[in-house]
């Protein structure tokens, strides 16, 4: 089985955003009261959407199962307030519900948290456990930067995030740090944004004793890890230098990294620098790049090909393509179990 553990509902109905400008709108309204209504999808506008996009891909380019979140970049926790992120994380996390019941076989929920900026992540608790008590989700994705490029609220590592880590380590699912929006003009989304926010986030972690407090605690670290494969040897001189444990002992049992890396020598770096265990295979598709490579002919994003092209062992690219994700995520490798897969 080829697992993809990065998938995003990108093109969700029409239904969706139209309900997210109308949240939007009714912001400058001071005397509106948040109403979270609802949002007018059919079952045949599910798949259809899907039909089209990322079952048709997934076919073609021969993977199986998709982990399935809302859109990340349509995340953006720094609209509005905690009442605005609640109902429209609801909204995204009911429509990748019945997404995945419609397709049980090609999705398995991942859920967005209500995050927003100078609110503790506490709150994000009631949404966590719903997803995954009532809505059989698997894992969650975690914004580092819920302000939208302006990283206003504390790193990661500080205990200001504990409480929202202690119920993902009770209920047994890892987060992918993932990055919204930008609003910092600075900053473009998916081309610095996200790439500055998956190697800060590394460099948070480095800094900290986050995993003595939490020894079972996992991230997933999206995009091949940002800049983090390719400086290595800086992280790991930098360890050395504050007299730390080496990386594998510090951060390897807790720290994995997706194969959203869009060309090749990408993906054989990242192979061969951060060890076989700790690479599970994604796509993000449809996600940051659609279109195709003009030097190769086939997608940037059909990231299967460059695992099946890399000098790995046979049981190498299992683990990438499958056992990795069984082991970040458990409730994925129980449901598979309770299929007979």
């Amino acid at each position: 089985m080829i697992i993809d553990c990065h998938g995003h509902y990108t093109t969700a109905p029409k239904g969706l955003p139209l309900w997210r400008e109308a949240q939007i709108a009714a912001l400058k309204d001071p005397d509106n009261v948040p109403a979270k209504g609802t949002v007018n999808i059919s079952d045949d506008e599910i798949r259809e959407t899907l039909e089209t996009w990322q079952l048709k891909q997934q076919r073609e380019r021969g993977t199986d199962l998709a982990l399935f979140s809302p859109g990340a970049g349509k995340m953006s926790h720094h609209i509005g307030n905690a009442t605005t992120s609640q109902h429209w994380s609801e909204h995204c996390n009911d429509l990748i519900y019945r997404a995945c019941n419609i397709f049980p076989e090609n999705f398995i929920g991942v859920c967005q948290l209500p995050q927003s900026p100078g609110v503790n992540p506490a709150n994000c608790i009631p949404e966590l456990e719903r997803c995954v008590n009532e809505l059989g989700f698997v894992g969650c994705n975690l914004n580092p930067d819920p302000s939208g490029g302006y990283w206003t609220d504390p790193p990661m590592t500080d205990r200001w995030w504990y409480p929202l880590y202690e119920k993902m380590v009770e209920l047994e699912v890892p987060a992918m740090i993932h990055v919204s929006a930008s609003c910092n003009p600075n900053f473009h989304g998916t081309g610095a944004h996200y790439l500055c926010g998956d190697t800060t986030a590394f460099m948070q972690l480095l800094l900290s004793t986050l995993f003595k407090d939490f020894p079972t605690l996992k991230f997933i670290i999206p995009h091949g890890g940002g800049a983090v494969p390719y400086h290595w040897g800086r992280y790991r001189g930098l360890a050395q230098d504050m007299k730390l444990a080496p990386l594998t002992e510090l951060l390897l049992d807790n720290v994995f990294f997706d194969t959203c890396v869009y060309h090749d020598p990408g993906v054989q770096l990242l192979t061969k620098v951060i060890p076989i265990k700790n690479v599970l295979f994604a796509s993000e598709m449809v996600g940051a790049v659609k279109g195709i490579d003009p030097q190769t002919g086939f997608n940037f994003d059909d990231t299967k090909r460059y695992i099946d092209g890399a000098p790995l062992t046979a049981e190498e690219r299992a683990m990438i393509f499958e056992g990795n994700a069984r082991h970040v995520y458990p409730r994925l490798d129980a449901k598979l179990k309770s299929r007979g897969q």
